[in-house]
């Protein structure tokens, strides 16, 4: 890809981790589109964070969308991930005290399931780096999700490092 031709989506958008992601990926001179999408019960809305972002002197296109929790990504985020080089996953939950990471990953993969199938459909070529907790458990089972459905599982990676 030339300079300047890729499209990026960030889910969990305006979250702790989703909104300086969100910034890096907007100054980022490979990006053209930047895609901010998160649930409407996020503390900041994503339309919200595309608007604080389109402020920035490097010109990518950056659009919000936000889906109510029991809206279904596969039913909702075609136009956010069509065309998606990038997939950037800092969704789900933190672990609280007391809880098991079972009891996260139950949580958790649920969210990544809802979002790499969408991916699935509306941007199979996309790369997906998913951060989302526990990476280890979380990032296998999304290869194999992505296995069954005859796509390539190397395109899945669990990012562990955020700085």
């Amino acid at each position: 890809k030339k300079e300047g031709s890729f499209k990026v989506c960030v889910c969990g958008g305006a979250g702790g981790i989703g909104q300086p992601l969100c910034m890096l990926m907007a100054q980022n001179p490979h990006v053209s589109e930047l895609c901010v999408f998160d649930l409407t019960l996020a503390m900041v809305p994503a339309a919200g964070v595309a608007a604080d972002l389109s402020h920035l002197e490097r010109k990518s296109k950056v659009t919000g969308y936000a889906l109510d929790k029991d809206d279904k990504p596969v039913d909702k985020l075609q136009e956010c991930l069509t065309g998606c080089h990038l997939v950037l996953v800092p969704a789900g939950m933190p672990r609280k005290p007391g809880m098991t990471r079972a009891d996260l990953l139950g949580v958790n993969a649920g969210i990544a399931k809802n979002i790499v199938e969408a991916c699935a459909k509306f941007c199979p070529d996309a790369v997906l780096g998913l951060i989302v907790n526990p990476v280890n458990s979380v990032v296998p089972a999304m290869c194999e999700l992505y296995k069954k459905a005859g796509l390539d599982p190397r395109k899945i990676c669990g990012v562990t490092s955020l700085d």
